[in-house]
């Protein structure tokens, strides 16, 4: 039973870290997009107002920004949870 517990506390604070890796990569690559371009970035890339080129962009750099910080963050997360559970035992 200890080991179920201990696994949905490792799945529930690796899901955590995952979303706040996704959410601090989206206002950094928000943050950067703004810099580098001066304006902000897209809030609907299907508007037909913003161009096909800066849509893809935005979608690419999104994309791969947030899906290495959520595994990034998810994997170092659990990494300690079970660093710290085989310390505990």
């Amino acid at each position: 039973m200890a080991d179920k517990r201990a696994e949905g506390v490792s799945r529930a604070v690796g899901a955590f870290a995952a979303f706040a890796g996704a959410y601090g990569a989206r206002k950094l690559v928000g943050y950067g997009w703004k810099r580098v371009t001066g304006k902000e970035p897209p809030t609907d890339p299907q508007d037909p107002g913003v161009g096909i080129g800066e849509a893809l962009t935005w979608a690419v750099l999104l994309g791969v920004a947030m899906e290495a910080a959520r595994l990034l963050a998810g994997r170092a997360a659990t990494k300690n949870m079970r660093r710290i559970d085989s310390g505990a035992q």
